[in-house]
């Protein structure tokens, strides 16, 4: 019988995220009665739900033969490969071998620590095998706040993760790539105040619009007298980014004032390597339904998606030409600030880890 292998640790020189952190690894309405495969930084994993609600993250491989314990299937006590029937329980250890009374210590696959918490399923991963978390997951409220309603998905791109975080960091694409959803005259987004701020690792981008046009998705969702003083927050968190925009009636309230009138897109963007150069983009959208629209919820969830898909176009053939010219020196304006920010704090966080 193989012994049970230790998780694949990449070094510095061969990893381009941090690690010892919470990564966002899906959502709660995934894991439903059949497992989950899904490779997440590096490493082949299975997920799923055992019938009394546990959760669990397991390398994906029987330590039998190397099935892939994502082709079996959930039992009342954990994971049953579909080779030769070995249970596995939500912590990675064999419990039942059929036909065989004992079972041998070494009858384990890797577990990895795996939470759900606000509809979020939550992995992490050290870079040493004997790391473990010492923190919990972040919580995220806007899943249950009644003042909003959410949609989301999960999207695959053949692209390395920072590439998404620079694109969602810099929305003043949004005049040139999203023209006909959240979009709006280019030249007000190119020209938008912007304010880049930073605490520890969290770098904050803001951006204001007052006095504009509402773009489309905007108009189809609320009843604007007109002209809005639009605005979009956005904070990176090395694992995800959280973002807020929206827009009110011009001179209706202030940007400082957090519980301001108006329609409001409140994003959650989690952003998870699967590999140095592929990445699982988590999203959800939740928005504040104006009592006289309706199914104005599925509009904002269509309308982002479609959105989304575009910006997926535009980062995957970013990538595919930077590899085609050898990555040459890029030249930095005026909206690269925040992005550049993020960069930073990443090289920072991957030098700490390679200096451990």
């Amino acid at each position: 019988m193989n012994a049970p292998t230790q998780p694949v640790h990449l070094t510095r020189h061969t990893r381009t995220f941090p690690l010892n952190r919470w990564w966002i690894a899906g959502f709660s309405w995934e894991l439903k009665d059949q497992p989950v495969a899904r490779t997440l930084l590096g490493q082949a994993m299975v997920l799923f739900r055992t019938p009394d609600g546990q959760v669990a993250a397991l390398q994906d491989r029987c330590c039998h033969k190397d099935l892939p314990l994502s082709c079996g299937k959930v039992e009342g006590r954990g994971l049953r490969c579909g080779y030769h029937g070995l249970l596995y329980s939500h912590e990675g250890t064999c419990v039942e071998i059929p036909g065989q009374e004992k079972i041998p210590a070494k009858a384990k696959v890797v577990s990895y620590p795996l939470r759900e918490k606000d509809q979020i399923l939550w992995v992490w991963v050290g870079d040493t095998p004997d790391a473990t978390p010492q923190d919990e997951p972040p919580a995220y409220p806007v899943h249950s706040d009644p003042k909003y309603k959410f949609g989301g998905d999960c999207y695959h791109y053949d692209a390395p993760y920072m590439l998404i975080h620079e694109n969602l960091l810099d929305l003043s694409h949004l005049g040139y790539v999203h023209t006909k959803t959240i979009g709006g005259n280019p030249a007000i987004h190119m020209n938008a105040k912007l304010t880049v701020s930073q605490e520890g690792d969290v770098v904050k981008v803001t951006r204001l619009m007052p006095n504009s046009e509402p773009p489309p998705t905007y108009t189809a969702a609320w009843p604007f007298k007109g002209r809005v003083d639009r605005w979009q927050e956005v904070a990176f968190h090395v694992t995800h980014e959280l973002i807020w925009t929206g827009a009110m009636d011009v001179g209706s309230g202030s940007y400082d004032d957090p519980n301001r009138e108006g329609f409001h897109m409140r994003g959650l963007h989690g952003v998870t390597p699967e590999t140095d150069t592929t990445t699982h983009y988590f999203w959800t959208i939740a928005t504040n339904p104006h009592p006289d629209k309706d199914n104005i919820v599925d509009l904002v969830v269509q309308q982002t998606a479609a959105t989304f898909l575009e910006d997926k176009v535009i980062i995957e053939a970013q990538w595919q030409n930077q590899q085609r010219f050898g990555h040459p020196p890029q030249l930095d304006i005026h909206v690269d600030v925040g992005p550049n920010r993020a960069k930073r704090v990443v090289e920072r966080l991957l030098a700490q880890e390679s200096k451990a």
